[in-house]
C-alpha cells in the first residue's frame, strides 16, 4: 500500500516538475519502423492523421525484410522479395498520405552491424530534422525480435544525441531539433493520440498493400485487423477517446538522468 502511494507521489512530482510535451504539437514527425509494414501496425492511424492536420510526416524504414517469405509468393525471396516489400511499403505509405519514404536495406534477422544501423538513423534524422521520433518501444518484455530490439535502442540513443552538432558528426550527420521520442508498440503508454475515422484508413494500407505478408485467407489478415480494432477501442477507452493509438512518451529531459520517467 505504501509503495503504490509512493509511486502515485512520484508520477505527481515528474507531472509538475518534468511534463511530458505534447506529440500532437510537433509539426515534423519521423516515424522509424524496423520492417515494412511496422509502422503502419503500430502507428498508422495517428501518421494518417498527422498528414491531415498538415503535418510533416517521413518514413524510414531499416531492414529489408527479405525474410519475411511466411506468406510471400512462391518463389519470391532474397532481392526479389526486398524489392517487392519496398514497393508496397511506398503503397502504403501514400494511402496513409505519405510520400517520403526512405530505406537503410539492412539484412533482415539482425544480418548487419549496430553501428551501421545508428549511423543510417543518424543521418535520415539529419536530414529530415524531426521535432518528434517515433519508434518501437525496445523496453518491451515479451518482444523477442531482434531488428525491432536493435531499431528501438538505435532511435532512442539518436533522439538524445540529435541536437550535438559535434556528435552527429562523428555519426557522419548533421545536427537536428529533437525534441521528443514516442515509443509505439509499447506496453505502457503515458499518451494517446485520438484516432478515431483513421483506424479503417490505417487496415486499408496493410492489408491491400503488404500483400505478400498478409495475402487475402491467411491468417494473419484476420487475427491483426482485430487486434488493431480492439486495440484502438481499449486505448480509446482508457483515454476517453473513442478510438486511439498510445505511445510511451519522453521529452528531453525524460531521455537523462531521470530514472523515474521510466515507471
Amino acid at each position: 500500500m505504501l509503495e503504490g502511494r509512493d509511486m502515485g507521489l512520484t508520477k505527481a512530482i515528474l507531472k509538475f516538475a518534468a511534463p511530458l510535451p505534447k506529440i500532437e504539437e510537433f509539426e515534423r514527425c519521423l516515424f522509424i519502423g524496423p520492417h515494412p509494414d511496422d509502422i503502419e501496425i503500430g502507428a498508422g492511424a495517428t501518421a494518417a492523421k498527422f498528414v491531415d492536420m498538415g503535418k510533416q510526416v517521413c518514413f524510414l524504414i531499416c531492414i529489408d525484410g527479405r525474410f519475411g517469405t511466411a506468406n510471400a509468393p512462391e518463389g519470391m525471396v532474397g532481392d526479389k522479395l526486398v524489392e517487392l516489400r519496398q514497393q508496397e511499403a511506398k503503397q502504403s505509405a501514400a494511402k496513409l498520405g505519405v510520400s517520403e519514404v526512405h530505406f537503410l536495406s539492412l539484412k533482415d534477422g539482425g544480418f548487419y552491424e549496430q553501428k551501421e544501423l545508428i549511423e543510417g538513423i543518424a543521418k535520415a534524422v539529419g536530414m529530415f530534422k524531426p521535432d518528434v521520433i517515433f519508434a518501437p518501444d525496445p523496453c518491451v518484455t515479451s518482444e523477442c525480435h531482434v531488428d525491432h530490439l536493435n531499431v528501438g535502442n538505435a532511435a532512442k540513443q539518436i533522439a538524445y544525441f540529435a541536437p550535438y552538432k559535434d556528435i552527429m558528426k562523428e555519426y557522419g550527420a548533421e545536427s537536428a531539433p529533437v525534441k521528443a521520442l514516442a515509443y509505439y508498440m509499447t506496453a505502457k503508454p503515458t499518451q494517446y493520440i485520438k484516432t478515431t475515422g483513421y483506424v479503417k484508413k490505417q487496415l486499408d494500407a496493410i492489408f491491400s498493400c503488404h500483400l505478400s505478408q498478409f495475402p487475402k485467407g491467411c491468417g494473419d489478415a484476420q487475427s491483426i485487423p482485430l487486434y488493431l480494432k480492439l486495440r484502438s477501442i481499449e486505448f480509446g477507452i482508457r483515454s476517453l477517446k473513442g478510438c486511439a493509438e498510445g505511445f510511451r512518451v519522453l521529452g528531453v529531459t525524460q531521455m537523462h538522468c531521470l530514472p523515474e520517467a521510466g515507471k
